[in-house]
């Protein structure tokens, strides 16, 4: 017997609906969008216009529907603790588009609100739910390839003036970070996800002053993971023309390295193993030119989540460790010394 379909809310109606959109299209046999809701009339119109959406003309009206068991919540960070407490409130799960929120003080009390509702509490940190992402977590929890030495991220990616347009893109009162917190914390993420949390990072980040912005567009450190790993993390917006983000990990018995959504994995005793990448044409300059496989991932483990009782895969606690390692550097770029991380996420 089929489970019955949920209905979701949309708050926020922004770029990153795109994917959304699809990937709900896709599961349409077991959700409905219930309504869509964000502050500005004429998004609300385009929406409805364009896109055929259902529309509140409020967020209390929309929080008030005894249909609406989920929010989608794909607003600017710096109103997600306060839109999630209203959803928390109002008795609604919530799924968050990244980041959980622009510090991890404000995450954790996300979260708690969250835990205290007995609500579910998801982030869209679909880069966990590549396939190639899921092999290479599967091969490292089964210790295929040894001990874990070395791991490694390279993000070089290039946005074009067009991207920093909209107003208020990359400045700290609108994103709440740059390159770290608004793009590389996909690849961040994945990289803690598979090689473990970071306990100590020497970093440096900066301004390279070629866009109208306050927040860093260039970041590298070098870090410690909590197993006693050390690697290298390198992020940056002004890479030319953009490059396929890169993760690596040294073994006892092999390598693997991610590029883009494609795997490699390189045993000593000879054996290469290849994951091909999705049908897709990426784009490295074109923060929207991707496959939206992940994202319905991302939404159809949540259903079954609310549906179940069980915490999504990409629950609030376990986004923690990303939001600890980005603040930790800029901690450590702003002190000029090494930083230890704390972990939130247990």
């Amino acid at each position: 017997m089929n489970a019955p379909k949920q209905t979701i809310g949309l708050v926020g109606l922004g770029m990153a609906l795109r994917p959304h959109l699809k990937s709900l299209h896709d599961l349409s046999d077991q959700v409905d969008i219930g309504a869509a809701w964000t502050p500005s009339p004429h998004r609300r119109e385009a929406a409805a216009r364009d896109l055929g959406l259902p529309v509140a003309d409020t967020l209390e009206a929309l929080l008030a529907d005894p249909d609406i068991g989920s929010v989608l919540l794909l607003t600017p960070p710096l109103t997600h603790l306060d839109l999630i407490g209203r959803c928390a409130a109002a008795g609604k799960h919530v799924l968050v588009e990244k980041p959980l929120d622009v510090s991890t003080d404000r995450a954790l009390q996300a979260i708690r609100l969250m835990e205290d509702a007995g609500l579910r509490l998801g982030v869209v940190l679909q880069h966990r739910f590549r396939p190639a992402a899921m092999a290479l977590r599967t091969l490292m929890r089964a210790g295929e390839l040894g001990r874990l030495v070395s791991a490694s991220a390279s993000i070089r990616w290039w946005r074009t003036p067009a991207y920093y347009a909209e107003p208020g893109r990359g400045m700290l009162a609108r994103d709440g970070g740059g390159v770290l917190l608004t793009q590389a914390i996909h690849t961040l993420d994945l990289l803690l996800d598979l090689a473990g949390p970071v306990r100590r990072i020497t970093a440096l980040t900066r301004n390279a002053g070629l866009r109208a912005t306050d927040t860093e567009d260039i970041a590298c450190g070098a870090v410690e993971f909590d197993n006693g790993a050390i690697g290298s993390i390198d992020a940056t917006t002004v890479s030319y023309p953009g490059f396929p983000e890169r993760i690596e990990l040294a073994c006892e018995r092999g390598t693997a390295v991610m590029t883009g959504e494609a795997l490699d994995v390189y045993r000593q005793d000879g054996r290469h193993e290849h994951v091909d990448p999705p049908a897709f044409e990426r784009d490295s300059s074109d923060p929207m030119a991707f496959d939206h496989g992940a994202h319905r991932a991302v939404i159809q483990d949540f259903l079954d989540s609310t549906r179940t009782g069980r915490p999504p895969m990409a629950h609030g606690r376990s986004a923690l460790r990303v939001q600890s390692l980005i603040e930790g550097f800029l901690q450590s770029s702003e002190r000029q010394c090494a930083v230890t991380l704390s972990d939130h996420s247990r």
